[in-house]
């Protein structure tokens, strides 16, 4: 992931972007802006990656997570399922000991394990909160940014 181009965020943009993000309380207190890359747009506070579109949705970065330590929409997984979704996995049932029960199928959530809550990817939710701690079998969570893919070393 390359960055072609970087400009300053203002009013309505800035706006748009806390809106988005309060979901995950996070707070945009400092220099925002657009870095434009070769993958898609990835907004920069104070120059780190924090936050990225994907599909048109304003997701945080697991850099912002660690950042921000949000409380919301979090889903978390036993240390057995660390090393796949370090690697981009979904999220699959088995692997879920909680997650926040007022996330809805398609709401963006992200994942930390049990250990330490350290977040480690975000994702779309296939399932609700409920569902992901009840289910047995199959994925709840679709990975679209994980620990050590382009994003997390964009600006390394």
């Amino acid at each position: 992931m390359k960055v072609l181009k970087r400009h300053h965020l203002r009013g309505d943009g800035v706006a748009e972007a806390r809106e988005a993000l309060a979901a995950f309380g996070a707070e945009l207190d400092g220099v925002v802006e657009l870095a434009e890359t070769d993958s898609g747009d990835v907004l920069l506070l104070n120059g780190e990656p924090v936050a990225f579109y994907s599909d048109d949705r304003l997701l945080p970065t697991v850099r912002g997570l660690m950042r921000w330590a949000p409380e919301r929409r979090r889903v978390t997984v036993d240390m057995g399922a660390v090393k796949f979704i370090y690697n981009g996995a979904d999220v699959m049932a088995p692997g879920v000991v909680d997650a926040d029960p007022s996330v809805e199928e398609g709401d963006a959530v992200f994942v930390d394990e049990e250990a330490h809550h350290k977040p480690l990817a975000v994702g779309v939710a296939l399932v609700s909160g409920e569902e992901m701690v009840s289910s047995e079998v199959g994925r709840v969570v679709g990975t679209v940014h994980h620990v050590g893919d382009e994003l997390w070393n964009l600006l390394d």
